[in-house]
C-alpha cells in the first residue's frame, strides 16, 4: 500500500522567556552570562492525507536563529518523501547540509524534523511514542534540577528540594562548581540534611573543575551517597572522566553536551561515564538517539537523558535498564498538556505520539515562521 507523502513543513522559531535569570557554574566562573531565555525550534510536518507530526529542537544562550535558518534551508528536502522512511530522510537531510558538518548546529536543525516524523509515525499507529519504540515501562524515575541552580540562595534551594519531593518527584539535583569549594559542600550538606538519606541526590558541576579539583571534590562528596556527580570535567575530557569513574564509588554522569553518535561512542570507548546523558535534540533527533541507546545498553550503562522531559520520557521508557528523566518545568507553557508526576516517577500518557500540542502562548512567543508546500 502506498503511503501518503509529505506535503507541507511549517517551522517556528519561538523564544521562551525564563521567569528568573539562570546561573550555573559557567556563569560563576565568568564563561557564560546568565540564561534568560531558551530558543525553541518546532517543525510541523503534514501529509497529503491530513496527518501531522510535531518535532522540536532548542538552543540555550546562542544558536537559535542559526538553527532556524538551517532548518529553512533543509525543509524543501522533505517534500514528496514517504514519512515512514525516517532513516532515509535523516541521511538525506544530513547530506543536504553536509558542508556544515554532521554534529552541532547542523544536526540540531535536523532533530526537529526527525522528532516530528517519529511523532507522526506513532500517531499513524495510534500509539504513544514509547509504545511504538517498544516500551519497557509505563513510568520512569524522575529528578528535579530547576530548583537547585547556583544563583538560588541555599535556604530557597532546600525549600525547593523539599517541595519537589512532596510533589512526587523522585530525586533532587543541585548545581555545584562554585569558585569557593566550601560553598558547594555546604549546599550539598544542607540539602542532604533537609531531604534525608533516602531521597536520591545528584550534583552537577557543569564542566567547571580541572582534574585536580575534580579529584578533591569527588573525594569530599563521597560521604553524601550521591546517585551521581555530573560533568565534573570538560565534556570532551573522556580520559579525565574515565579516571574519576575508576577512582571513586560515586558514579560519574556525562554526555549532555555531545552532539553526535560518534562523540558518545568515543566517551563510551574510554569508559568515561557510568551514567550516560544523551540529549536527542542535540544529537540530531530520535534516530541517532536510538543508536546511542543501543551502545549504552551494550556496555551496560545507566541512562539519564538531558532536559526536554516531554520527549525524553518516551525514549527513557524504551531503555531496558531503569533510567532517570530530568524534570524541568520550563517548557510547560509551550504545550497544552502536562505530564503526570507521582510517587517519584514520570508517567506516560496514553495520547498518541509525543502526546503534546503547541499552546496559544507558544504561538504568541513565535518570532519567525516559514512554510513550504508541495
Amino acid at each position: 500500500m502506498t503511503q501518503s507523502v509529505i506535503s507541507s513543513v511549517r517551522l517556528s522559531s519561538i523564544t521562551l522567556p525564563l521567569a528568573t535569570p539562570i546561573s550555573d557554574a559557567k556563569v560563576f566562573t565568568g564563561r557564560q552570562r546568565p540564561m534568560t531565555e531558551v530558543a525553541m525550534l518546532f517543525a510541523e510536518i503534514g501529509t497529503a492525507d491530513g496527518r501531522e507530526g510535531l518535532g522540536l529542537s532548542y538552543s540555550k544562550r546562542a544558536g537559535g536563529p542559526a538553527q532556524f535558518a538551517h532548518a529553512v534551508e533543509l525543509a524543501p528536502v522533505l517534500l514528496g518523501e514517504d514519512p515512514n522512511d525516517i532513516g532515509k530522510i535523516w541521511d538525506k537531510l544530513a547530506w543536504a547540509g553536509a558542508s556544515v558538518g554532521r554534529a552541532g548546529l547542523a544536526v540540531q536543525a535536523i532533530a526537529a524534523f526527525d522528532v516530528a516524523l517519529w511523532d507522526l509515525k506513532a500517531k499513524r499507529a495510534d500509539l504513544p511514542l514509547a509504545k511504538l519504540l517498544g516500551a519497557h515501562r509505563d513510568s520512569v524515575r524522575c529528578y528535579n534540577t530547576s530548583g537547585g541552580f547556583l544563583h538560588t540562595p541555599i535556604e530557597q534551594v532546600v525549600d525547593n528540594a523539599e517541595a519537589s519531593v512532596k510533589a512526587g518527584i523522585g530525586g533532587i539535583k543541585i548545581k555545584v562548581g562554585h569558585p569557593d569549594h566550601a560553598v558547594d559542600l555546604a549546599r550539598v550538606a544542607a540539602v542532604r540534611e533537609r531531604v534525608g538519606d533516602r531521597v536520591p541526590l545528584m550534583v552537577d558541576a557543569n564542566q567547571q573543575w580541572d582534574r585536580p579539583t575534580a579529584r578533591r571534590m569527588c573525594r569530599n562528596l563521597e560521604e553524601f551517597d550521591l546517585v551521581w556527580i555530573e560533568e565534573p570535567l570538560d565534556a570532551y575530557d573522556a580520559a579525565g572522566h574515565a579516571a574519576l569513574a575508576t577512582a571513586f564509588d560515586t558514579p560519574i554522569a556525562t554526555g549532555e553536551m555531545l552532539t553526535s553518535v560518534a562523540e558518545h561512542a568515543e566517551l563510551i570507548r574510554h569508559g568515561a561515564a557510568d551514567i550516560l546523558q544523551p540529549d536527542a535534540p542535540r544529537i540530531g533527533g530520535i534516530t541517532p538517539f536510538l543508536k546511542v541507546m543501543a551502545l549504552a545498553e551494550h556496555h551496560k550503562l545507566q541512562l539519564a537523558p538531558h532536559f526536554a522531559m516531554e520527549l525524553h520520557v518516551h525514549l527513557a521508557a524504551a531503555y531496558p535498564a531503569e533510567p532517570w528523566v530530568e524534570h524541568f518545568d520550563w517548557l510547560e507553557p509551550l504545550f497544552n498538556e502536562r505530564l503526570e508526576i507521582a510517587d517519584g516517577r514520570m508517567h506516560l500518557a496514553d495520547r498518541p505520539g509525543l502526546g503534546v500540542t503547541l499552546s496559544e502562548q507558544a504561538r504568541a512567543w513565535t518570532v519567525a515562521r516559514h512554510e513550504v508546500r508541495s
